[in-house]
């Protein structure tokens, strides 16, 4: 048993070259994907996850090779070949080969079976720090390929020991590379509302968040959250992860939040009955 791959209609072992050299994925930058994973087994908000799939598809303008319900029961073999309790998915959907290197005329649908991400539950307790960066992403309901900036600034996130980068532009911060940015006001839980990618765990946290706190979602002023009592991001990775530092500001008081640690103990319960 081990982790396999889906690809135009034939699963193969996950190191199994795949795409022409044509691909409008690599010549042109023209691709989506998406990523979640299951708990006890079962995917996380498939539904979810599949409708901003099929989204970001459509934004695209690029059809979708299958159905939702054809595309879970290759779920379901992958995850069976994979021979591990839980797993991550990651869907790639490219413009796929171009003649002219520019025209679409047949995506390309790829969907690996991935290791879970490694776990960091000292960022959990102890939060992270963010590097601030200006910049806005292009078509930011798109969950495309394009992590150029993350990629470019890699060393100096690692240098400055920061976790990720917190994009913002013209006083108004949007979201970090990879997930989403939420902030206390005393018991108002705001995030920002422009320049997001709809995350799911983004939208189950505010769920989770509604019958204790007022959740606000609008833009967010960058000094919004230099002065906030705590700060948290979310994602299928990081679940809910403290931020206490922008650049050399802390946030707060410096540490997790105790909103933030509640938040963080609702999803842990949600997950852990997930699928039961």
């Amino acid at each position: 048993m081990s982790y396999h791959l889906y690809f135009n209609g034939q699963i193969a072992p996950l190191d199994t070259p795949l795409f022409q050299s044509n691909d409008l994925g690599l010549l042109r930058g023209y691709a989506l994907f998406d990523y979640f994973r299951t708990y006890n087994g079962v995917p996380f908000r498939w539904d979810d996850y599949w409708q901003r799939f099929a989204n970001s598809a459509r934004l695209l303008k690029l059809p979708l090779p299958l159905s939702q319900a054809e595309t879970a029961a290759i779920l379901t073999e992958l995850h069976q070949l994979s021979g591990q309790a839980e797993v991550a998915f990651r869907f790639v959907l490219t413009g796929g080969y171009a003649p002219d290197s520019v025209q679409v005329v047949q995506p390309n649908f790829l969907i690996r079976t991935e290791p879970l991400p490694v776990d960091n539950p000292a960022g959990r307790l102890q939060g992270i720090k963010v590097l601030p960066y200006e910049y806005v992403r292009d078509l930011p309901e798109i969950k495309s390929t394009n992590y150029v900036h993350m990629v470019l600034m890699a060393d100096e996130m690692k240098r400055q020991q920061a976790a990720d980068l917190l994009f913002h532009k013209k006083g108004e911060i949007s979201e970090l590379t990879r997930s989403n940015v939420f902030l206390f006001k005393g018991d108002t839980l705001i995030t920002p509302d422009r320049h997001v990618l709809h995350g799911i765990t983004r939208r189950t946290v505010m769920e989770l968040a509604a019958p204790h706190f007022e959740v606000q979602v609008r833009p967010v002023l960058y000094d919004e959250l230099l002065h906030a009592d705590e700060a948290f991001t979310t994602s299928t990775t990081k679940w809910v992860m403290p931020i206490v530092q922008v650049g050399e500001h802390a946030i707060g008081q410096g540490g997790a939040g105790k909103r933030t640690l509640f938040l963080q103990e609702l999803f842990d319960a949600l997950i852990a009955k997930w699928g039961k």
